[in-house]
């Protein structure tokens, strides 16, 4: 039995790296099937523990979206 103190540590999540640091590739909002996979079935942007990007790659990820969406390269919502 253990000691109440100590917690279960069975559990033990991977470290997620960024796709983008990774890889150097660049976030435009004309590669619709890049951006896609960052928007859930509902239109809206995946959150960062989701999708595992860094915080400065989430933050051009939003904006490219948001310019795809604009010229209606992407969905706001879906039907």
């Amino acid at each position: 039995m253990q000691a109440p103190n100590r917690p279960n540590r069975r559990f033990r999540p991977t470290k997620r790296v960024c796709q983008f640091c990774v890889e150097r590739t660049e976030i435009d909002y004309k590669a619709v099937d890049l951006l896609s996979r960052y928007v859930n079935e509902f239109g809206r942007m995946r959150p960062r523990r989701q999708t595992g990007t860094c915080a400065k790659h989430q933050r051009h990820l939003a904006r490219e979206i948001k310019r795809a969406r604009h010229i209606a390269l992407l969905p706001f919502v879906s039907d």
